[in-house]
C-alpha cells in the first residue's frame, strides 16, 4: 500500500512538473514576441512608418495593446508568407540587404503565441523600445532639397489606368550648382499613385523603401535640370472614386562638401518587350540578355511586371564559363515590388552575360488576372504587361572625386 501511494504521488508529481513546463513553453509578448517585432516588423509597423512606395502599414505593433487584437492575423500572414514582404527565392538568404523574412523558428513562436492565448508575460523580460530616427518626418533624414509634383491632378471616377507627364525645372534657387545625389525618398499622396518616374532623380512602384545609396557611390544631378514626372494612377473605377494628386514629394539629400564619390552608378532596363501571351497560358516566358563592355560591379536588381507577372530569374554567364544566378523570384508580387540590393556586389568581368528570364501566368488559376480569356501584349496601363529587369552597376575601375572640389580619376581599389 505504501509503495502503491509513493507511486501515485510520484506520478502527480511528474504529470504538475511536466504541466508548468508546458506553460513556461507557451511563448509571451515580452519575452518572445516583442523582439521579433522589433527586428522584422516595426520599421513599417509604427506610427509615421515607412512608406513603401504608397504602400503604407495598415497598423501599429509598437505595444502590447496595440499587437494583441492582431494576434490570429499576424500568425495567419506569417504561416502563409504573407507578411512580411519579400519574394527572393530562400536559398538567397543573406545574400541581399535590406532582407525582410523570418526564420522557421521565429514563425513558429508566433504561431504558438497566438494559439497559446497571446499572454504579455513579464514586462521585465521585454526589451527597450526602439527609438526611430524619423518617427514623423523623412526616414532619409532632413533633406536639402524637397520637389512636389507640380500639378495638382484629378483622377475621375470612371477612370481606372491613366499616365500623365508633368515637367519641372528646378530652379536656381533649389539648386545652385550641380550636387552628388546620397539618398532619395517619395512620398505619394496615396496608394492610387501606383508608380512614378521622376527622371532623372529616381522613382518608386509598391513596395519600394527610399533608394540609399551605399557610401561613395552616387549620381550627379546637375543644376537646371528639367525634371520630368511621369505618374502612373491606378484605381477601382465608379461612381465616387475620384481622386486628387495633391501632396506628391521627393526629397534628396546630397553629399557634403569633402565627402568622396568612388563609383559613378550606372545600369540598365533589361527590357522583355515582345510580349505575346496567349489566352489561359499559365507559364509564358520571355527572356532578355545585356554584356558587360568593361570589368563591373553588379549592385542590385528590379524585375517588373504587371498583374500576371509569375516569375524571374537573372543569371551570370562568365566569360571562363561559369554560371551564377544573381536574383531568384519564384513568386513575384506586383503589390510589393522590390530592389534586391546585393550585401556584396558580384564581379562581372567583361564579356559577363546577365540573362532574364520572366513568366506571366494568364490563367484563371491567377487570382490577379483581369481577364484569362484575352491575349496580353506590352503596354502601359496595369491591365496590360510590362516586362523589365533593372539593373544597377558600377564600373570596377574607382574614381576619385572629391565633392566641391575638381574630379581626379583613381588608380586602384574596388566597390
Amino acid at each position: 500500500m505504501i509503495r502503491r501511494t509513493l507511486v501515485i504521488l510520484s506520478l502527480v508529481a511528474l504529470a504538475s512538473t511536466t504541466a508548468f513546463a508546458a506553460v513556461d513553453a507557451v511563448p509571451t509578448f515580452s519575452k518572445d514576441v516583442l523582439p521579433i517585432l522589433q527586428t522584422t516588423c516595426q520599421d513599417c509597423h509604427r506610427p509615421g512608418g515607412l512608406n513603401m512606395g504608397g504602400m503604407v502599414a495598415p497598423m501599429s505593433l509598437m505595444t502590447y495593446q496595440e499587437v494583441r487584437p492582431w494576434a490570429k492575423s499576424i500568425a495567419r500572414v506569417v504561416q502563409s508568407g504573407e507578411m512580411p514582404p519579400w519574394s527572393a527565392a530562400k536559398h538567397q538568404r543573406g545574400e541581399f540587404l535590406d532582407e525582410r523574412y523570418l526564420e522557421d523558428t521565429e514563425v513558429e513562436t508566433l504561431v504558438a503565441w497566438a494559439r497559446g492565448g497571446a499572454a504579455l508575460g513579464d514586462v521585465a523580460d521585454a526589451p527597450a523600445p526602439l527609438d526611430f530616427a524619423s518617427a514623423d518626418g523623412w526616414h532619409i533624414g532632413v533633406p536639402d532639397l524637397i520637389l512636389k509634383q507640380p500639378v495638382e491632378y484629378c483622377v475621375a471616377d470612371d477612370v481606372e489606368d491613366e499616365y500623365q507627364y508633368f515637367k519641372q525645372t528646378i530652379t536656381a534657387e533649389q539648386l545652385p550648382q550641380d550636387r552628388w545625389v546620397k539618398a532619395v525618398e517619395f512620398r505619394p499622396t496615396g496608394s492610387f499613385v501606383h508608380h512614378i518616374i521622376a527622371r532623372p532623380v529616381g522613382g518608386i512602384a509598391p513596395g519600394y523603401q527610399p533608394k540609399v545609396y551605399e557610401p561613395g557611390r552616387s549620381v550627379k544631378l546637375k543644376a537646371g535640370t528639367e525634371l520630368t514626372w511621369q505618374m502612373h494612377y491606378h484605381k477601382e473605377p465608379g461612381e465616387g472614386s475620384r481622386v486628387c494628386d495633391t501632396d506628391t514629394y521627393v526629397a534628396i539629400k546630397f553629399y557634403e562638401p569633402g565627402e568622396i564619390i568612388t563609383h559613378v552608378m550606372k545600369g540598365d532596363g533589361l527590357g522583355v518587350r515582345t510580349i505575346q501571351i496567349p489566352p489561359g497560358d499559365p507559364n509564358y516566358a520571355g527572356t532578355s540578355e545585356y554584356t558587360f563592355e568593361e570589368d563591373s560591379y553588379i549592385t542590385a536588381f528590379n524585375p517588373h511586371m504587371h498583374l500576371r507577372g509569375k516569375a524571374a530569374k537573372a543569371v551570370a554567364h562568365f566569360p571562363d564559363g561559369r554560371e551564377e544566378v544573381l536574383l531568384d523570384v519564384p513568386d513575384y508580387d506586383f503589390d510589393w515590388q522590390h530592389s534586391y540590393r546585393y550585401r556584396e556586389p558580384v564581379f562581372a568581368p567583361k564579356g559577363t552575360r546577365v540573362h532574364l528570364t520572366l513568366w506571366w501566368d494568364n490563367s484563371a488559376d491567377n487570382p490577379n488576372n483581369p481577364d484569362p480569356s484575352a491575349g496580353v501584349t506590352w503596354g502601359r496601363p496595369t491591365t496590360a504587361e510590362m516586362g523589365l529587369g533593372f539593373m544597377k552597376f558600377i564600373s570596377a575601375e574607382p574614381v576619385h572625386i572629391v565633392v566641391g572640389a575638381d574630379e581626379v580619376p583613381g588608380a586602384t581599389g574596388g566597390p
